[in-house]
């Protein structure tokens, strides 16, 4: 029988103390995912979100090829990894690696176990609650910064990669796969050690649809419903038909504290001015009914400048019909 006993660093007891000096250099965001970069088999990997729900650390498969490990390294995994929904994926095992966090200066370096996971991610690494355990790191999403104690006692502040989180984001939208939050389980009766991965798919009809006609709206009702159910269905809207927003006229006065946008500018870029864009007949008569729909529900003003500022940005929906994501006004 063999033993495994990992090895626990000491820690210095250190105070981690995030302030307002650490929020001067972030770009102001809209709970952004918190990315940074490790150093780990020899090789900088970027790319690594810092999960604090997660009780695993996991390294995706493709990381792992990238990096040009042998998977004669890769131990048998004894647990098992679950995600809050979708599919099921098998763990290849586990491995563990000298990972060093460092924020240019000063630098800690430690033994990370990560479970090896085949599945597509926008991510390289999942830094979950082991790792920051581990090593007593605090990590901020306000701030964007993880803070860790070096084990001379220094504190190491690492930046959160604000970029690579957008894109990496982004990539996950265009792809269609989520990010991925795993718990462990006890392993299962067949020995097979899996991990279910979520995945976010818009909701669509199960089957074809009806249209029945409530209070002067069109609603779509399932097809495979039955005649008394769709009745109730009917009754049940129409007795809520004023919760249904209808245009933006429906939703004047949003409290700031419910619902507002806010534009995610990088204070070290320098501002660029559109060249102002001409609209054919269709997209002019567009942009000024919506404009007059908004202004009426009182969800923005009109605020003169004395030069251009950006175009409006408008264009045709899947569905076949105009929608306008920007108004900005001269």
């Amino acid at each position: 029988m063999t033993v495994e006993v990992q090895q626990v660093d000491q820690t210095p007891d250190v105070d981690l103390v995030f302030t307002r000096a650490d929020l001067q250099d972030i770009i102001p965001h809209d709970n952004d995912p918190m990315v940074i970069s490790v150093v780990t088999a020899g090789r900088n990997v970027h790319r690594v979100l810092v999960d604090q729900g997660s009780s695993a650390d996991v390294m995706f498969l493709m990381t792992f090829n990238q990096l040009q490990l042998s998977t004669n390294r890769l131990r048998p995994y004894t647990g098992c990894l679950y995600g809050f929904a979708g599919d099921q994926v098998e763990v290849r095992g586990h491995i563990e690696l000298r990972t060093t966090f460092t924020d240019g200066t000063t630098s800690r370096t430690t033994n990370i176990r990560y479970c090896a996971v085949n599945a597509p991610s926008a991510y390289n690494i999942l830094l979950g609650r082991p790792a920051l355990n581990r090593i007593g790191a605090i990590a901020s999403t306000r701030h964007m910064k993880i803070k860790l104690p070096s084990l001379e006692g220094v504190v190491i502040t690492i930046r959160s990669d604000q970029k690579e989180a957008k894109r990496c984001y982004e990539n996950n939208l265009k792809t269609k796969r989520g990010v991925f939050v795993v718990t462990t389980r006890p392993p299962r009766e067949d020995g097979v050690f899996r991990v279910e991965i979520a995945r976010e798919n818009r909701p669509e009809p199960a089957g074809d649809v009806v249209e029945r006609e409530i209070g002067g709206k069109t609603f779509k009702l399932g097809w495979s419903l039955s005649q008394e159910s769709q009745d109730q269905v009917v009754e049940v809207i129409a007795r809520h038909l004023d919760a249904f927003a209808w245009s933006a006229s429906y939703m004047p006065g949003i409290d700031p504290d419910f619902l507002c946008h806010r534009l995610t500018l990088d204070p070290q870029v320098r501002p660029v001015r559109q060249r102002r864009r001409k609209f054919n007949e269709e997209r002019r008569l567009f942009v000024r009914e919506e404009t007059k729909k908004l202004l009426k529900a009182g969800h923005f003003r009109v605020i003169q400048y004395p030069e251009w500022l950006a175009n409006v940005a408008c264009g045709l929906a899947p569905k076949g019909h105009w929608c306008m994501w920007q108004v900005v006004f001269c």
